[in-house]
């Protein structure tokens, strides 16, 4: 899924990064907090952030994993609701902090950049929607094969080994993305090493057969 600031022309990205000024966040920190009241959108200039809600009993729910380009805080910014999911750093992140008014007014300015953002928009729904069929249809092994496979696509480093994952993701945080247990994806690792299919080191994998992920996951 291309991201915001990609799909933006010089002009547009010059005028949108005008609008805001550059922050800095350490590993761990949340840009917003689910709950929330919106008073700023946010572009990712540097670093990788996960978007995440939490469910009734404390349990993490990881929605989504974005990267340098990523548009975060924008549905809040259009409906005026409270922000529905929490943003935090996997890594150290720049961002540009834009206030709500001035991304409304650069939306107002470039009909093109607004075009484009209901075309992500729509892009994230099907992505939903194909996300709610994976989990009625899927066990854990599927789904946290599809998500192995998606991290290696999307954040793989070629090794001598196959394609390490560079993103500092917890067995919890990738339970919370596959919507199942600790206990359960802990599990479905430990069948994926014993059939040679990867690699694991304390919050680090190396896929070693991604033709084989990618048949699991189907």
């Amino acid at each position: 899924m291309s991201e915001y600031l990609a799909i933006l022309t010089p002009e547009e990205f010059a005028a949108f990064e005008l609008c805001g000024r550059r922050r800095r966040f350490r590993r761990g920190e949340a840009l917003f907090s689910e709950g929330d009241r919106s008073d700023w959108v946010a572009a990712l200039i540097s670093g990788r952030v996960k978007v995440s809600s939490f469910t009734e009993l404390g349990t993490e729910v990881v929605l989504a994993i974005l990267e340098p380009g990523a548009l975060l805080g924008e549905l809040s910014a259009l409906d005026e609701q409270p922000r529905s999911a929490t943003v935090s750093a996997l890594e150290p992140v720049e961002a540009l902090a834009v206030p709500v008014a001035e991304f409304t007014r650069f939306l107002e300015t470039y009909p093109r950049a607004a075009y484009q953002l209901l075309r992500l928009l729509s892009g994230r729904l099907r992505d939903a929607d194909r996300k709610r069929i994976e989990f009625g249809s899927h066990d854990t092994l599927g789904r946290v094969a599809r998500r192995l496979m998606e991290l290696a696509e999307r954040f793989g480093e070629p090794v001598t080994r196959g394609v390490r994952i560079s993103i500092p993701l917890s067995q919890q945080e990738l339970a919370g993305w596959a919507g199942s247990s600790r206990e359960a994806v802990a599990k479905a690792l430990r069948t994926m090493r014993d059939r040679g299919w990867i690699e694991t080191r304390r919050r680090e994998i190396t896929v070693t057969d991604l033709d084989a992920l990618r048949r699991r996951a189907r």
